[in-house]
């Protein structure tokens, strides 16, 4: 019998597991899914929203922008406008991020962002107040300029806060629509008057008819069985009846009358 031990393979023609897996070609899109996750990169998708479709960029911070998906240039339109911006590549997400995109489904759905991460880099601290702050009003109502400088605590920076707004990275999922001019009246948008007014339309509100309110002096209304005195969209004041209506041209001559100031609303 033979026992010699079996002779073993010549090194230069063997296979190392090792070395195999190490030669085996990398997937082509590694590179950007990389960037993505760490925030150097973003990708986008199409969502569904109030207004019509809406491009959604994202990265591994959170989401990065918004834009119209129906822009006259479309999607190329899209990327040059966010280059340009961020200095960032961007492209189109073939798989995006589904929890992610159930994330920004939600959102748009029930117009509050839960939780969802926004990526707010190259913001001024200032500016991410106010955009922090327009978060914070429910859907379906509004406030104007001067109620939200209230709320970052700078009452006499308006003309910044409506700067600040003008320059958000991600309308209709950071609600800069729902800040209206201080005189009541809808005011400019980062996309277009006629589609702040279908973002409001969308929510429930009638852009006419809180206009025409606010042609009339009607910028506050009160409650004469409470005594309570809210912004007009405010959920409260739409529960009151008309005749219990009560309506004000100023908070000042609300308060003087014996109202004070709904604590949800907080009137300014």
């Amino acid at each position: 019998m033979n026992t010699a031990d079996p002779v073993a393979p010549n090194s230069a023609d063997a296979e190392v597991p090792e070395l195999t897996a190490l030669r085996t070609p990398a997937p082509g899109d590694l590179a950007p899914t990389v960037l993505v996750r760490v925030g150097l990169a973003d990708e986008y998708f199409t969502a569904d929203s109030g207004i019509g479709p809406i491009f959604v960029a994202y990265n591994g911070r959170g989401v990065s922008a918004t834009g119209p998906a129906d822009r006259p240039d479309g999607a190329d339109g899209f990327e040059a406008a966010f280059h340009a911006r961020f200095g960032r590549a961007i492209r189109f997400a073939r798989r995006p991020e589904s929890g992610v995109v159930r994330s920004v489904e939600h959102a748009l759905a029930d117009g509050r962002p839960h939780g969802l991460a926004f990526d707010l880099r190259g913001l001024t601290a200032f500016s991410t107040e106010v955009l922090e702050g327009a978060l914070t009003i429910p859907p379906g109502e509004i406030r104007p300029y001067a109620w939200l400088a209230r709320e970052v605590g700078r009452p006499k920076a308006v003309r910044a806060v409506g700067t600040a707004l003008g320059h958000n990275p991600i309308p209709i999922l950071i609600p800069c629509h729902r800040i209206v001019r201080s005189d009541g009246l809808i005011g400019d948008y980062a996309w277009g008057t006629e589609t702040k007014r279908r973002a409001l339309a969308a929510e429930g509100l009638d852009p006419d008819e809180i206009e025409r309110l606010a042609r009339h002096g009607e910028r506050y209304l009160g409650s004469d069985t409470t005594h309570i005195v809210c912004l007009p969209t405010c959920r409260h004041a739409r529960k009151i009846t008309e005749q219990h209506r009560v309506p004000f041209a100023s908070l000042e001559a609300a308060e003087a009358a014996g109202y004070r100031g709904c604590k949800d609303c907080r009137p300014a």
